[in-house]
């Protein structure tokens, strides 16, 4: 049986730094899911980072909640918590400098799950193995390249086999043939293991590429402005990139964010 399917209902998140009330999420719902690839888009600092946070478990909502297969994980009267279920890849490299790439994916399980070192080791092994990772095993962050790196952190992530993988504008520092590559790899990944998707991006060409739909936010505080499904066929290669139904769906998803973009732009939204 599938598993993964998130709800988000009426999500309200207010931040008030300094002693100022700043409404982040304002009566957010979405639905995904289980299995599903959903890209979240928006203007910058509209919210997005916010949801995704409240999905990890990393704070309490305001109002509102979210389920996770019909379970509750966050309300204002339950503590938000963090789960091996729920897995983020963040933006900024969160490998250790210190660790073997083996060492690193196996840190996971060793912290989460109570396997033995020679387990998590085993497990680590047959992921990279699995993924095509296995030649850099014992190799250290600093001597592989950005999109390599990318995908160990990805790989560490599903050793878990998390019900959600939660990615935060992963690929957003890495030059257009590498991210071409990484895209790849994450669609083996997600075509091999079905895990639930919840990915960050500004990037529409990526968005429309990778989702299974995407949801367009609008600028702060953010709801949902478009769901947008993206029918393409899977599995995936750049071809279909040259279609006119993806530059239709493109056109159509770059209209939506154009609109939010120039409002954040006209109230001077910055990142929070």
């Amino acid at each position: 049986m599938s598993s993964g399917a998130l709800s988000v209902r009426e999500a309200t998140k207010v931040y008030d730094p300094d002693g100022a009330r700043v409404v982040a999420l304002d009566r957010c719902s979405l639905e995904i899911g289980a299995g599903d690839f959903s890209v979240v888009v928006g203007p910058s600092g509209c919210g997005k980072t916010t949801l995704l946070n409240a999905i990890a478990g990393f704070h309490e909502l305001s109002s509102g909640e979210i389920y996770l297969d019909g379970d509750l994980l966050s309300s204002p009267t339950k503590p938000a918590t963090p789960g091996a279920d729920r897995v983020v890849v963040f933006q900024n490299g969160a490998l250790f400098p210190w660790m073997t790439i083996l060492d690193n994916v196996a840190f996971g399980p060793l912290a989460a799950k109570g396997y033995s070192k020679e387990e998590a080791h085993a497990l680590a092994r047959q992921k990279l193995e699995d993924l095509g990772l296995a030649q850099i095993a014992f190799d250290y962050p600093g001597q592989i390249s950005s999109g390599m790196r990318r995908r160990a952190e990805i790989a560490r992530a599903m050793t878990l086999k998390p019900k959600v993988l939660l990615l935060d504008e992963p690929f957003r520092a890495l030059d257009a043939l590498t991210k071409t590559v990484s895209h790849q790899f994450l669609m083996e990944v997600y075509d091999r293991d079905r895990p639930t998707v919840f990915f960050i991006t500004h990037d529409l060409d990526e968005a429309v590429f990778l989702a299974s739909r995407v949801f367009v936010m609008t600028t702060r505080p953010a709801t949902v402005k478009k769901i947008l499904d993206v029918p393409l066929p899977r599995p995936r290669d750049y071809r279909l990139l040259a279609t006119a139904e993806y530059q239709s769906l493109r056109d159509e998803c770059q209209e939506a964010v154009r609109e939010e973009a120039r409002k954040a732009f006209s109230k001077g939204e910055r990142e929070m």
